[in-house]
This record gives C-alpha cells, structure tokens and sequence, in this order.
C-alpha cells in the first residue's frame, strides 16, 4: 500500500523550534541524550504527519473557551504540538508539555498576552 502523499509544507516557527530544543535540552540533562533523541525524533514525527492530513487534529479547549477555533493540536503524550492551517501550509507555533498551565503558555506564546 502507497503511502498518502505530502499535500500541505510544515513550517515550525522560531518559537516552536526553540520549544523543540529546549524539551530535547531538558530530557537530556535529566534523563540522558539517547531518550531526548527518541522523543525528538517522535516529536518531528508528529509534526511531519501533519503534512498529509492536518484537518484530523482537535481545537485545544482553553481556546475554545475563549471562542478561538483557527489553531489545531495534535500531541505526543505528553507533548502538546499547537498549529494552524493557512492554505496549503501548516505552521507550528508551540510544542509545549501538556502538564504546563496551557491557558498561559498560549495566552503568551498566540495571543501576545
């Protein structure tokens, strides 16, 4: 079976690529480098799927409730990649841990608050 070809580019911004680095940094310094590769590799992983079929993913609750539906997640327990579709591009804008206070980290990080 074919494997469904690549319709939207994923592009991750300056803020997500400093998320991935920094969740690859912590697991590293305190777990080890071998874990910290696999969960990137994981995490990239996520993110790549999301070129074939990027609609799949849910409205994140806390901007729902604030009557927000224009980003879409889709994770890697307990990984929390926040994206949104602009024609045929999908762009990350945070990978953050879903244990955080996610009503403040995407109050900051989408909303400027």
């Amino acid at each position: 079976m074919a494997s469904t070809p690549a319709r939207f580019k994923v592009m991750l911004t300056a803020g997500a690529e400093q998320d991935l680095e920094a969740i690859h940094d912590y697991i590293a310094e305190f777990d080890c480098v071998a874990n910290a590769d696999c969960v990137l590799d994981q995490l990239l992983e996520a993110v790549e799927s999301l070129s074939r079929l990027p609609e799949r993913g849910s409205y994140p609750k806390e901007l729902i409730a604030l009557g927000i539906r224009e980003y879409r997640q889709t994770s890697f327990k307990p990984y929390r990649v926040i994206y949104r579709v602009i024609g045929n591009q999908v762009v990350i804008y945070l990978v953050a841990d879903g244990r955080r206070d996610m009503q403040s980290v995407l109050a900051r990080r989408l909303l400027g608050a």
